[in-house]
């Protein structure tokens, strides 16, 4: 596990290859993606880390509903009694966190990046098979700014998923780029400035045009889902994500 404070009024919690983000402002907490399942116990020092407690998240909104966010949404919502926010295109997955669509055979991938074992080993012991889905949950609107605390933008970038979206922290200047842009493929090992690959990616040239949008913020900070925080501008992070192209 690993805390850190990426940029003022942000934590990240990392654990097993998965980030979540802890957003804090004077209102109380936002938790950004819900990471595996054990992660759940290793929250409140990612809120300390910003000076809250379980007790003040407020919302847990959701980049996209793969399994590795999802993981301890339902737990959230039932313990601490806040909403789940998902964009509508993947209202669904957010029920049923396994049944995503991926261009390219699963199966195939460890075989050929056998490097990336130990990083799936690792997201099976955090409890990347016991992931249960959320059902009732409130629909993100592109564009908007969410009115929960750290008050981030909804910027939309399907690919990854069909609902996949970004959120922006003007204030920050970061940019919480879920599985749109990573620094780490969990799925080829490779670091670096790109998109997810086809194991995971419903639609790589969906994906890669998705970048404008992310590039549109000017952030400076990227915050993935996957891997180290970006801090050479996400335009740069997007120009090298595309030099690499789809895997």
């Amino acid at each position: 596990m690993k805390v850190t404070v990426p940029v003022p009024g942000v934590a990240r919690l990392a654990h097993a290859y998965v980030s979540c983000y802890v957003l804090a402002d004077e209102r109380g907490a936002t938790v950004v993606d819900a990471g595996l399942p054990r992660m759940w116990d290793m929250l409140p020092r990612a809120l300390a880390a910003v000076d809250r407690r379980p007790g003040d998240v407020r919302a847990i909104v959701l980049t996209h509903a793969h399994f590795d966010h999802v993981g301890f949404a339902l737990r959230a919502r039932e313990e601490l009694g806040v909403d789940v926010w998902v964009h509508d295109a993947d209202a669904r997955l957010a029920a049923h966190p396994y049944r995503y669509a991926h261009e390219n055979p699963r199966a195939t991938y460890p075989l050929r990046h056998p490097r990336a074992l130990p990083i799936l080993g690792s997201m099976l012991r955090a409890g990347a098979a016991r992931v249960r889905g959320v059902h009732d949950v409130r629909r993100l609107v592109p564009g908007a700014r969410l009115e929960v605390p750290g008050r981030p933008v909804v910027v939309a970038c399907p690919g990854h998923t069909d609902g996949h979206v970004a959120l922006h922290l003007p204030d920050a200047d970061a940019l919480v780029s879920g599985d749109a842009l990573v620094t780490l493929d969990p799925y080829t090992a490779r670091t670096g400035p790109r998109i997810v690959a086809g194991a995971a990616t419903a639609d790589s040239a969906l994906n890669l045009a998705s970048l404008d949008a992310l590039a549109a913020t000017g952030a400076r900070v990227v915050l993935p889902g996957h891997g180290e925080p970006w801090t050479g501008g996400v335009a740069e992070a997007v120009r090298r994500a595309r030099s690499v192209g789809a895997a």
